[in-house]
């Protein structure tokens, strides 16, 4: 599993490298001091892992996330602080570290990413950044953040160059555009039902004929969604109708 670094102070990164050689199945391929720095490694690099300090001289290494590429690796925070980890749990973190790094907590945090690993199914795993039902995408809202499955998700809206996730009772911006979305979301799920909208077609409550041969879904969770003709069409057709 390849791994990144990423703390802003050299003792803290060669003290992790040193500990980290206890784990021959991680392999560190790189190292950054920045947020800036960070994002260029994970996009050249493409790590499996993060072990991420969060104090990145002025910045958050919650900042980072917003960098990550689907499919998204696993993060272990490394920090002296400890205020932070209920925000790292609503990132579904596999591991909060305190500073020092003690080698016991390091392995436990290890194994635990490594079992995970092996529960991923290969769509969410492989390089081609397709998307599964399982698949987590990292989104955020203020000072809240989520790894939000994506069959938890519902609807998703244009907002600008970005997207607007609705899971659950809470909505989110994930920095990725409607387009791009649509071409990693799994076809057998989720369905762009017009320009602005894509939707899960599992959380379709009821289906009612709509202007020009068009449908109007209302979602389980009340909200009404009007079907493009060539959506409707695809629809009816995937569905038999």
């Amino acid at each position: 599993m390849n791994v990144l670094i990423v703390d802003d102070e050299k003792p803290a990164r060669d003290e992790l490298r040193l500990l980290l050689g206890a784990h021959p199945e991680l392999k560190i391929v790189g190292e950054a001091a920045s947020v800036d720095a960070a994002r260029v490694a994970i996009a050249n690099l493409r790590p499996s892992a993060i072990f991420l300090d969060i104090n990145l001289r002025g910045s958050s290494g919650f900042d980072v996330l917003e960098a990550l590429a689907l499919p998204l690796p696993h993060i272990i925070f490394c920090t002296a602080y400890d205020e932070h980890a209920v925000r790292a749990f609503d990132v579904n973190a596999v591991g909060y570290l305190m500073k020092p790094v003690h080698p016991e907590r390091l392995s436990q945090a290890v194994s635990r990413m490594l079992r995970s690993q092996t529960d991923r199914t290969p769509a969410s795993v492989s390089g081609n950044n397709a998307l599964d039902a399982e698949s987590r995408v990292f989104v955020r809202e203020g000072d809240k953040c989520w790894f939000v499955q994506v069959q938890e998700i519902h609807l998703i809206e244009a907002d600008g160059n970005y997207s607007r996730l609705h899971f659950g009772k809470h909505q989110a911006t994930l920095y990725r555009s409607l387009s791009s979305l649509e071409e990693r979301l799994p076809s057998n799920l989720f369905l762009r039902a017009n320009r602005g909208q894509i939707i899960n077609v599992a959380e379709i409550s009821s289906l009612v004929p709509w202007f020009s041969q068009s449908l109007k879904a209302t979602l389980k969770t009340g909200e009404e969604i009007e079907l493009s003709r060539r959506a409707s069409l695809t629809f009816r057709e995937t569905m038999g109708l």
